[in-house]
């Protein structure tokens, strides 16, 4: 593909077509740049396209996403498969020489896409294979345009902002290094002639703006540099950096500040990412900070006191709060805090008034009830005025307990005394008290169980007999929803507290307000009662089992249906996933109510089929399908038909539209079904049917299909696989097995693909094509070795020999390549042994190399007979290696998708645990491998006299006591 004016205005064409509403004309324009993309000089057509100011802005950043897209897709594509790459050496040269340049000139819509594009180049390719790129961007720091400038402080800040959360290497520190040598000394002449700047343009707003937005720009920058260790250079221009920062908390241009109460300007933008910087310094350079401490408290403190309770604030006192919460946790600090006129002054300065919800708090719980759960219940990202109220107060009342129990005490008295006068009028006065009560008892806890360690000196059950539980029984249960939104929270924070007596007071009173009107009310209701139901005991048994639920079994399951139907509720993850709970802690006991429910779920899924919005609701709905089938059929195996009727049409329609979303959920149905009707004769018509679309490369090529579309297909394989015989299909399956075995990521999924072959396709036919495959494992071996590579084709390897014999993996081996048997023995088995990891893989290769010992005559060959000690010192080695030592290597063997950030969207493949695959032990019969070592040793010494006795010549002493002691355990003797 030539760069002409011609193909410029065809490439224009096609992306003005994307951009169109109609899909008849969208569609093929998208597949036709897709299909082109690969060509040579393609991004570099759409690079020139982009730079022409004549051509449409609408085309120009249609074509810079389009760029950007086509670097997430292909860029970093070959490093997994080992294919070849994606894009042309000369397209990727050209490339970065152009694009920095070209994104500093462009105009702000365009640059924020080729700054992304050039942050996932970065991310691969710098500094090794583009030291240059920074040198680059350094030097436009001089050219005193600050929108070039900002575009270099933005593509670097994208560029270093996962030095903020990415695990020390050695790899990583030689890379801040370089950039530190490099950026370092300019960024901090930038911060200076920028601080300057803002004295030279006082009067000029417009020019203020966009300084402080480099300040902010410099600042986020100064913190990801900072964030893994305190570089000497900075360290050694503390002075610079503090003062500045001190200069930029104090300053004031009321005609920066915006009129809008809700949305940051720069100035909130700046003091906030100040507060984060002096935050990290706090907390990990402290001694290095100390100097400053007190100036910085004193100017957060002043900032806080008169900051308003305008949303546009929230992340700036967020942030100052934490800083606050920091400096309150150190020792070093306690002078400031003890005081307890201070600590008043906080609490009712800062803590209350923080916690105090507010208009905008009440707008999001009525407007987005969703944004209010997330940010209250779930954690999100997003910084809150009352979270970080919270943590000040648990820092506080861990650190100074007494005082502060005195001071609060007082407060929530006169909070709970002014809702007793006018609760209808002040309600707010009773949240703010149990928020207060929350933070300030809590200690410490998990997701899992909630807050597991309190104060003593709070007395929560008391609290929750008198406050929380009167408010719940309430007989209008959308009545002060706020408030029994707060309430209905308590108990779920403090469920692992309260205890199961209290909790099963509560869980008719949670139940009730299942159907409130109220989403947040409803939600918090479903959630709570999901986690009680959730609860274990000591012995690890559930605490709520079905004898505790019996009395409230109906009001439960029909008020969890009833919510889904309320306006809003429809696809409500948290209801979803307590029909879920209740229906797996009641097990056969929900029996009664299935009747009703599969109906309900297979129209609930039928209706979410057509716009999958919601990916925890979803999930949670195939998890409550699985789980209604494991029930129902463990009860009755010949249900499976009822669930294939009502299932299969909604199934056919996800596969023929092409819903991405719910494809991977749908191939784990259509495995846990089939698996159902394992041992029940043949497989129905309608899966037959479905058979050959499932070879479609196309599925293939989506990573979240991978894994549940092997389980399925080893399905059919174990239950038709005369029929898949006589259908043709074993090249399309092995046209699989060759494209997983390429995959770093998905090279474990094509030998399990293979053992299932092995152990139930007709052995003839599957026989004839294993020379092929083997040499595609020898393939893949030379090209690219990955631990969990080679621990795979070492399982691989010993069930072959088990279910063939070693005779004939000697025989295939050294047909590829003459004595190569021999390299495999002595390169992989021998070196590598120790390394798998998992239980029932370790099993298989004791076995597997136990027959090739025993078994195999192969092995006595003089050009094999050199191993034979090496390998049984290698299989001891692994039986005395404790699995506890390779958890570094587990980590890398994943049973499920990796996936990789700049690779473009993809759905993920998602476990379903209700539909998690039966692991199967293809050696049950063999309980003890140390055992069957010892025993097939005996066996053969006492076949071949003498012959063991050279052959364990060169075993070392104490690996002949350790192999004298399996004999021992197993009771036999070798001869």
């Amino acid at each position: 593909m030539e760069v002409t004016d011609a193909n410029l205005q065809l490439l224009a064409g096609y992306l003005q077509q994307t951009l169109s509403a109609d899909p008849n004309v969208r569609r093929p324009a998208e597949k036709l740049l897709e299909s082109t993309e690969l060509q040579q000089n393609y991004p570099v057509l759409l690079l020139n396209l982009i730079d022409k100011s004549q051509m449409d802005m609408t085309t120009r950043i249609a074509g810079a996403i389009a760029f950007k897209n086509y670097v997430k897709r292909n860029w970093a594509a070959h490093e997994d498969t080992d294919g070849p790459d994606r894009i042309h050496e000369s397209d990727r040269n050209t490339i970065k020489s152009l694009i920095v340049t070209l994104m500093l000139h462009s105009p702000v819509a365009l640059q924020k896409q080729l700054s992304d594009a050039v942050s996932i180049i970065g991310k691969h390719d710098f500094p090794k294979k583009w030291p240059q790129m920074i040198d680059e961007m350094v030097q436009r720091f001089a050219s005193g345009d600050f929108n070039v400038i900002n575009g270099v402080l933005q593509t670097a800040h994208s560029l270093f902002k996962r030095y903020r959360y990415e695990f020390k290497s050695q790899a990583l520190w030689e890379e801040i290094k370089f950039v530190l040598d490099r950026m370092a000394q300019p960024l901090t002449d930038l911060l200076q002639a920028t601080m300057q700047l803002t004295k030279v343009h006082e009067n000029n707003m417009e020019a203020l703006k966009v300084i402080y937005g480099s300040l902010v720009l410099v600042n986020k920058v100064f913190f990801s540099l900072n964030s893994q260790d305190l570089p000497e250079f900075f360290e050694d221009n503390m002075n610079t950096w503090m003062g500045a920062f001190i200069q930029q908390l104090a300053v004031n241009v009321p005609a920066l500040s915006r009129d809008d109460d809700d949305d940051p300007g720069v100035l909130e933008f700046l003091r906030s990412q100040v507060c984060e910087n002096i935050c990290l310094y706090a907390k990990k350079y402290d001694e290095e900070f100390k100097p400053f401490m007190e100036q910085f408290v004193t100017a957060v403190w002043e900032l806080l006191v008169k900051t308003s309770l305008n949303t546009k604030n929230d992340s700036l006192v967020s942030n100052a709060l934490q800083f606050i919460t920091v400096v309150a946790e150190r020792k070093n600090y306690q002078g400031i805090f003890e005081n307890p006129e201070i600590l008043a002054r906080i609490c009712e300065k800062v803590v209350i008034p923080n916690l105090d919800i507010r208009p905008s708090d009440e707008e999001l719980f009525e407007d987005s009830p969703e944004e209010y759960i997330r940010r209250d219940i779930e954690g999100s990202d997003v910084d809150t005025r009352r979270r970080a109220a919270c943590d000040l107060v648990k820092s506080l009342s861990l650190n100074y307990e007494q005082k502060i129990f005195g001071i609060f005490s007082q407060y929530l008295e006169i909070l709970l005394a002014k809702y007793k006068e006018n609760p209808a009028a002040n309600w707010r006065s009773k949240d703010t008290a149990i928020y207060l009560v929350t933070s300030w008892a809590s200690r410490g806890g998990t997701k899992k169980h909630g807050i597991t360690q309190t104060s003593e000196l709070v007395p929560l059950p008391e609290f929750c007999a008198t406050q929380i539980i009167p408010e719940l029984e309430r007989p209008n249960v959308n009545e002060l929803p706020v408030l029994k939104a707060a309430a209905i929270k308590y108990i779920m924070v403090f469920r692992s507290i309260l205890g199961p007596q209290v909790l099963a007071n509560c869980l008719p009173q949670l139940i009730r307000h299942l159907p409130a009107e109220s989403i947040v009310v409803h939600s918090y209701a479903a959630c709570s009662v999901e986690k009680i139901l959730a609860m274990r005991d000591a012995a690890n048994g559930i605490v709520f089992g079905p004898q505790v639920l019996a009395p409230h079994v109906n009001s439960l399951i029909s008020g969890l249906f009833a919510t889904l139907a309320i306006p809003g509720a429809s696809e409500n993850e948290f209801v979803m996933r307590a029909i879920m709970r209740s229906f797996f802690v009641l097990q056969g006991a929900s029996m009664p109510f299935m009747g009703v429910a599969l109906p309900r779920l297979t129209e609930i899924l039928t209706q979410v089929a057509k716009n999958p919005s919601r990916p925890h609701f979803n999930h949670y709905l195939f998890e409550t399908l699985a789980l209604s089938i494991k029930i129902v059929c463990q009860a009755d195996a010949s249900a499976v038909s009822s669930f294939e009727e009502a299932l299969f049409p909604v199934f056919q329609g996800i596969l023929q539209q092409d819903i991405v979303e719910f494809m991977p959920y749908v191939f784990q149905m259509l495995s846990v079904l089939l698996e159902v009707r394992e041992g029940s004769g043949s497989i129905p018509e309608p899966y037959w049917a479905l058979f050959p679309c499932l070879l479609s490369p196309a599925l293939w090529d989506r990573t979240g299909n991978v894994t549940p579309l092997i389980r399925l297909i080893c399905a059919f394989v174990k239950q038709g696989a005369a029929q898949i015989q006589a259908m043709g299909k074993l090249n399309g399956i092995l046209g699989i097995f060759q494209k997983m075995i390429a995959s770093k990521a998905n090279d474990h999924e094509g030998f399990y693909l293979l053992q299932n072959l092995l152990s139930y396709y007709p052995a003839p036919e599957i026989q004839s094509s294993m020379r092929q495959i083997f040499g595609l494992l020898f393939q893949r071996l030379s090209l690219s070795k990955t631990p969990k590579y080679i621990s795979g084709i070492i399982v691989f390897f010993c069930f072959y020999v088990i279910k063939a014999d070693g005779s004939q993996l000697a025989k295939l081996i050294d047909e590829i390549q003459p004595n190569m048997f021999g390299m495999l023995l002595e390169r992989i088995f021998i070196t590598d042994l120790k390394n798998v990891v998992k239980e029932l893989d370790r099993k298989m290769v004791a076995v597997g190399v136990t027959k090739l010992l025993t078994e195999t005559p192969e092995m006595m060959l003089p050009q094999y007979a050199q191993f034979w000690p090496r390998l049984l010192h290698a299989l001891i080695d692994m039986f005395e290696h404790p699995l506890e030592a390779l958890k570094g290597i587990e980590g890398e063997i994943v049973g499920g998708v990796a996936e990789d950030p700049d690779a473009g969207y993809q759905v993920a493949f998602a476990q379903l645990t209700h539909a998690q695959p039966k692991q199967q032990d293809h050696l049950a019969e063999i309980s003890d491998a140390r055992q069957f070592l010892a025993n097939a040793l005996s066996k053969y010494s006492q076949k071949r006299p003498g012959e063991l006795t050279n052959l364990l010549g060169p075993l070392e002493q104490e690996y002949r006591q350790i192999l004298q002691k399996y004999c021992d355990q197993a009771g036999v003797r070798i001869v």
